[in-house]
């Protein structure tokens, strides 16, 4: 498990992590969701020791990661500015990860050079910019990690390829409990692989939740009736938020499928439909309701 405690992070006068706190189980897929600026990488490079934290400190298993090599062997941070040896092929880094994580198998290496279609031999610095995102990739995911930190890695992908990224994180997940962490803005990107998600913002985890849970609990409801509502029944409802236009009403319910369905016949109305929200419509009402301006959050 990894358990991050209260870690704070300064850049000067600038407070980039606020009091961080967060548990992540082994062999999930945590997704770590915020806008730009709002300490995404900073956060990584602390879970993975490359910064040390000003305050608070992160654990793996209960042992500290800052300044501990062999749990370096086991974590490994994929960047989104990728490094590459200067005039560097793709199998002169094989080389250097190799000797660097001792996992690091040639096996999975060559499966994956051939799955891509990028050619070993040729320098690094002539890919595009997808085929270098490819190319780190795959690197990582042949170093075979415990713990794997994507930083916004699905950036320069194509759509073909984004997916066969998520299917080889779900295959290593699955087969030998990867625990890998990505980082991001785009929540629509995430939200069907991770199974953990937490938003980050001004330097503090707002909001964090199994997506499951979430999704079972919260839905929206539209709905039309012959009559007003009174004050009494929209409190029966238990609506997060609620519009009306015209006869129809429109309203975000909390319980379970069940649960909102027996409420809704319980008021009469001439027509209503229970429809399940997206991830991204999930945390608008969850900030909403903590009294945050969703416009200052961008996803």
């Amino acid at each position: 498990m990894i358990k991050i405690k209260n870690v704070s992070k300064y850049y000067g006068a600038v407070k980039s992590l606020d009091g961080v706190s967060a548990e992540i189980g082994n062999g999930s897929v945590f997704g770590l969701v915020g806008s730009n600026g709002s300490g995404k990488s900073t956060l990584l490079r602390i879970l993975c020791g490359v910064f040390r934290p000003d305050g608070g400190e992160v654990f793996y298993d209960g042992v500290s990661v800052y300044e501990n090599p062999r749990l370096k062997d086991e974590i490994l941070y994929l960047s989104d500015d990728q490094f590459f040896l200067p005039s560097g092929t793709l199998s002169d880094m094989a080389a250097l990860f190799a000797a660097s994580y001792s996992h690091f198998s040639r096996e999975k290496f060559d499966r994956l050079v051939a799955l891509f279609g990028l050619d070993p031999q040729r320098k690094l610095q002539t890919f595009s910019k997808g085929m270098q995102k490819q190319a780190a990739i795959l690197l990582a995911l042949s170093a075979e990690p415990k713990v794997l930190l994507c930083d916004e890695t699905f950036d320069g992908l194509d759509p073909v390829m984004r997916q066969t990224v998520k299917k080889l994180l779900a295959d290593a997940v699955a087969e030998r409990g990867l625990t890998a962490i990505i980082a991001s803005h785009n929540l629509r990107e995430l939200e069907d692989i991770c199974d953990h998600i937490g938003l980050l913002h001004k330097g503090g985890i707002l909001f964090e939740s199994e997506i499951d849970a979430l999704k079972e609990n919260i839905h929206t409801v539209q709905a039309v009736f012959d009559r007003e509502l009174s004050p009494e029944e929209l409190k029966t409802l238990g609506a997060v938020n609620f519009k009306k236009r015209g006869s129809m009403v429109t309203a975000v319910v909390r319980g379970t499928y069940a649960e909102v369905e027996a409420k809704m016949q319980a008021l009469s109305p001439s027509f209503f439909e229970i429809i399940p929200l997206t991830l991204e419509e999930i945390f608008i009402s969850e900030m909403e309701e903590r009294g945050y301006d969703c416009t200052k959050i961008i996803l």
